[in-house]
């Protein structure tokens, strides 16, 4: 089978645009049209292709980057092309998706955390957050959780939106997985009420970290 080129995969992207999911997709700030079904599908038939994969990146497309991320070899990166990437990831669908398919299983994973997690710009701030939950919940060891409580108390309240919700994320994680900061984290969550407002769907557990920790923690005592 001949190589993929980036133009075949280009026009198959423009060929799936709906501009349905494309108005759904932008109300997020991602802008692209693709449905993900169908961008998995196409990454499940091209399998893993690191060059295509790099390719796809440097478009600065959104779908194309999308997909470059579900076909990349995570491992493949070098710390300094990661650094780049994210800070190019401008639409929150990539970004997401960077962090979570591809820095995570990087071996330079920690060191990007603590490159990040004290960055200036807050979007890249927000990933070394997300990392650091992922630590909170995985390999705690090592990281001080009374200092991270500590820097959530004091910035959490007045941090841009993606950031805020990277420090929500690991004030839950921090009183979910860790029963002696549970009380902590609680009343952090409710002296600052964040998030305590965000329309939560039915069936879903409101990110509101109060209510958040006690759901997860009553679900994992089976109550």
């Amino acid at each position: 089978m001949a190589e993929t080129t980036v133009a075949e995969v280009m026009a198959e992207l423009a060929a799936l645009e709906d501009p349905k999911a494309r108005v759904v997709n932008e109300k997020h700030g991602d802008d692209h049209g693709v449905n993900l079904g169908k961008l998995r599908a196409v990454a499940k038939r091209l399998k893993t292709q690191q060059e295509l994969a790099r390719e796809l990146w440097n478009t600065d497309d959104t779908a194309a980057r999308l997909l470059a991320l579900l076909i990349c070899r995570p491992k493949a990166f070098e710390r300094d092309e990661l650094d780049a990437m994210l800070r190019e990831a401008r639409t929150p669908k990539v970004h997401d998706w960077l962090v979570n398919y591809v820095v995570k299983k990087n071996p330079h994973a920690e060191e990007l955390r603590l490159a990040w997690f004290a960055d200036p710009d807050p979007v890249v701030a927000s990933a070394g957050w997300a990392l650091t939950t992922e630590r909170v919940v995985k390999k705690p060891d090592g990281l001080d959780l009374v200092g991270l409580l500590d820097v959530i108390e004091a910035e959490m309240k007045d941090a841009p939106d993606r950031l805020q919700w990277a420090m929500n994320h690991s004030l839950a994680q921090i009183g979910i997985e860790h029963a002696e900061h549970r009380a902590r984290a609680i009343d952090i969550g409710e002296r600052l009420q964040v998030l305590k407002d965000y329309p939560t769907p039915p069936n879903c557990t409101s990110p509101f970290a109060p209510i958040w920790i006690t759901e997860m923690v009553r679900r994992q005592h089976g109550g």
